[in-house]
């Protein structure tokens, strides 16, 4: 074993660094682990060597990632930058990779802030060259100032889609066209939240001002899209839809796909801790406490999108109480001393988490773009169909794990990070039963890929 610390934070957004930030301050030996060259996470990726015209571009909530960035940087905390965590056992051992060899350290708790993924977005021509992530495209502006040299289409749902969008006008990028699955009925269904959403009002407004400049600018705003599919043979040349009833075809040569994020749950799951299937947010969660105290797995915490989608705001929150469980649990904390800064933490939580029952209605991703038809690649990795899935149903497959078995479905680089809501929602569907029913992938070690000779290189720290 390499060496120990009190706390290891994996991941450095806002929850990773506001868990390491405190417990540091506290007086814990801290080690926050993370695989960029600094801290931020996505949400503020590349926040701490962002020039002043990429924070005037990627606009104020961007911004905000300065003060918690420079925090951390001044807590005394341990950072590792550009490692990769591959392992984390139920008994505190963190395996990574860096600088070429994997490393070990043994912590009496961990805190995982593992963050969010991007939905799946399952259609027709989805694997194609020239279709990829909104948040992928936003990863590349933050993180390099890349931007489309052609205009792009934005298709599907959620803050984030007007979110780039409204970045992209600030860089000066030509968009052809927003392509919105929103339609009336998701209007409908949000209604009895609206009271909830108008307390987080501020949340409401910025929305609001996405949308206008956008509206502004004058780019083609099609609403309540379906039948989505993108045509191409070797690249994306088009994409079809229906809106109001009419076809639309678009050619562009750049699709920018969203329909919201999920936690992502690989660490979770590897550790076999029970999860819950969250019906509002249509995906998995871990089952935690208050506090982020991850059931039946002592050492183990999570904290921030990781643990159910709430923001940036409820993201750092939740660091906060991660941290502060711990420190109590290590015994640098008294339950009378925590107190004060819980209750604190907690209302504040509440008060960033009411506009979430709002988005979670408004934007709730369409049937048809999660469980695709037949013909759609589902697995990218091992290029599984939905119609091969649901093939195996039918010889027995009961859940994902036996897709494994039936087409190695699940079983390519990403280890089913990336196919694994489909996969559960396909087969529920063909089973005619519920994803709670059906569960999810069995997940293992490596996290992610690690060679023969990054293994054998292992080295102390």
């Amino acid at each position: 074993m390499s060496s120990d610390a009190d706390i290891v934070v994996i991941g450095a957004g806002p929850a990773g660094m506001a868990a390491a930030t405190l417990a540091a301050r506290c007086g814990a030996q801290v080690m926050l682990l993370d695989e960029q060259d600094g801290a931020g996470g996505q949400i503020w990726r590349s926040i701490t060597a962002a020039s002043e015209a990429r924070l005037q571009t990627l606009g104020p909530d961007y911004a905000a990632g300065l003060a918690p960035a420079r925090d951390f940087a001044q807590s005394g905390a341990q950072h590792i930058t550009r490692a990769t965590v591959w392992q984390v056992t139920r008994d505190g051992v963190v395996n990574y990779l860096h600088a070429g060899a994997s490393c070990s350290i043994r912590a009496q708790r961990v805190i995982l802030c593992s963050g969010a993924m991007e939905r799946p977005f399952p259609i027709p021509g989805w694997t194609l060259p020239g279709v990829m992530t909104a948040g992928a495209a936003q990863i590349l502006l933050k993180s390099a100032a890349t931007v489309p040299t052609q205009p792009a289409v934005l298709a599907g749902c959620g803050p984030l889609l007007y979110l780039l969008a409204w970045q992209y006008v600030r860089a000066g990028v030509p968009i052809a066209a927003i392509i919105d699955t929103t339609d009336s009925s998701d209007y409908r269904r949000a209604v009895p939240h609206l009271p909830g959403a108008l307390r987080a009002w501020p949340y409401l407004k910025k929305g609001l001002g996405l949308l206008r400049v956008l509206r502004k600018k004058g780019i083609p705003f099609f609403k309540g899209a379906t039948n989505l599919e993108i045509e191409g043979a070797d690249a994306v040349t088009a994409i079809r839809f229906v809106a109001r009833g009419k076809k639309h075809r678009l050619q562009t040569a750049l699709v920018l796909l969203h329909q919201g994020v999920v936690p992502n749950t690989q660490f979770t799951w590897a550790l076999r801790a029970p999860h819950i299937w969250d019906t509002a947010q249509l995906c998995w969660r871990p089952d935690v406490d208050d506090l982020g105290r991850l059931a039946e797995v002592e050492q183990v915490l999570v904290a921030g999108d990781g643990r159910g989608i709430g923001g940036a705001q409820a993201a750092g929150l939740q660091g906060r109480l991660a941290a502060l469980a711990a420190l109590q649990d290590l015994g640098l904390m008294s339950a009378d001393q925590a107190a004060p800064q819980v209750n604190a933490a907690n209302n504040a939580l509440q008060d960033h988490l009411r506009i979430r029952p709002f988005l979670d209605a408004m934007y709730r991703p369409k049937d048809a773009n999660r469980i695709p038809a037949d013909d759609v690649l589902v697995c990218r990795c091992e290029e599984v169909t939905a119609g091969a899935i649901r093939g195996f149903v039918k010889l027995g497959c009961a859940g994902p794990n036996q897709t494994k078995s039936f087409g190695r479905c699940g079983m390519g680089p990403c280890q089913g990070r990336l196919c694994g809501l489909t996969v559960t929602e396909v087969i529920a569907e063909a089973r005619n039963t519920t994803p709670e029913e059906v569960g999810y992938y069995r997940i293992r070690p490596p996290i992610k890929p690690i060679t023969l000779a990054e293994l054998s290189a292992a080295r102390d720290l």
